[in-house]
């Protein structure tokens, strides 16, 4: 006996990519239905071998259905979350909506799986924002050894965390640099992202922080310990599909760089590539289409008592997105609803 899911915002990047996770990990479905909004309705979508067309979420009926997965931004969310939820259906958000209610848990399955038991008060889960969710699969294990005090991250982030339009501004655009009559003014970022890097990402707040910066600091604290200190300046590069981050860690004990290696070898959800030589590291290219979450880089820092650096990389649209949310579904599967 399988589950009754459903998929709202279907044709985006990364409602396509929770099809296609469903779908490669054997998800066990017994009836699946995409959503989109009435613009797109009947467009198809892939489902492992099948092609589904989508349907209105506007007039969906979520009655019987199990567990639907949101990739449809907060607006949107807002209306159709708390109908689902209503209607008995789990709802397991990607956007921002409700990552900061006291009564919503925001869940890595691999870092705060037993904060899935908080989805009662609401009926909804929260997926966390694609820059923190690589970062705490690789924060938590080296906090259980030796806590951390504080964190301080730099993000490299490609263009497909800005949806399609991201991904055609950084196409159109680059072809445009060699054809000097094919002007492509930026439109979805501030400034060009062709050949370029931009320390912006989302709004700017009063103290001089984006709010991709301040999700980054407040997600980690509910997700892993509300006492770390996070620094966070997160930048848009021209890649297209993988997020990546320098990550400078301060522990309250020391930690050997050794010691963090086996660590992280051994910890869910990551893969270690950290050969000091040519080419022994991972970068976005690599990372594409994968699970893990890449940690190379490997280092003590010496300028403070208890500190580390690392290299963290991961597919944006899958664990930062698709496959947190569809690793969700299996933990609310085998926890609570256990039907598959």
């Amino acid at each position: 006996m399988g589950y009754r899911v459903v998929v709202a915002g279907a044709t985006g990047n990364v409602g396509r990519e929770m099809l296609n996770i469903l779908a490669e990990r054997h998800f066990p479905v017994d009836e699946i239905v995409a959503l989109a909004s009435r613009k797109s309705m009947g467009s198809e979508v892939s489902f492992g071998d099948r092609t589904l067309k989508t349907k209105d979420l506007d007039t969906f009926d979520f009655t019987g259905w199990d567990m639907a997965l949101f990739a449809v931004g907060s607006e949107a969310t807002k209306i159709y979350a708390p109908k689902a939820a209503k209607a008995g259906c789990v709802v397991i958000d990607n956007s921002s909506l409700y990552r900061y209610d006291s009564d919503v848990p925001l869940i890595v399955p691999e870092v705060n799986a037993d904060a899935i038991m908080g989805y009662a008060k609401k009926n909804i889960i929260a997926n966390p924002n694609c820059s923190t969710a690589q970062m705490v699969v690789a924060l938590k294990p080296l906090h259980d050894r030796a806590r951390i005090k504080r964190v301080v991250v730099s993000t490299y982030q490609s263009v497909s965390g800005a949806g399609k339009e991201g991904i055609d501004e950084l196409w159109d655009q680059t072809k445009s640099i060699y054809n000097p009559v094919d002007d492509k003014p930026a439109r979805k970022f501030t400034k060009q992202i062709a050949f370029n890097v931009i320390p912006h990402i989302d709004v700017f707040m009063e103290d001089g922080s984006t709010k991709e910066e301040w999700k980054m600091v407040a997600e980690t604290k509910k997700i892993v310990d509300k006492a770390i200190k996070v620094t966070a300046t997160c930048v848009r590069v021209p890649v297209f599909v993988g997020h990546s981050e320098a990550i400078n860690i301060e522990f309250e004990e020391h930690l050997d760089e050794d010691e963090a290696r086996e660590i992280l070898r051994e910890a869910p959800g990551v893969m270690v590539i950290d050969k000091r030589e040519d080419g022994g590291y991972v970068t976005p290219v690599e990372c594409v289409g994968d699970f893990a979450t890449f940690i190379s880089r490997i280092r003590q820092d010496s300028t403070i008592d208890n500190g580390l650096n690392i290299w963290c990389v991961s597919d944006n649209l899958r664990k930062g997105a698709a496959l947190n949310a569809v690793q969700i579904a299996e933990l609310l599967g085998n926890r609570v609803l256990k039907k598959g």
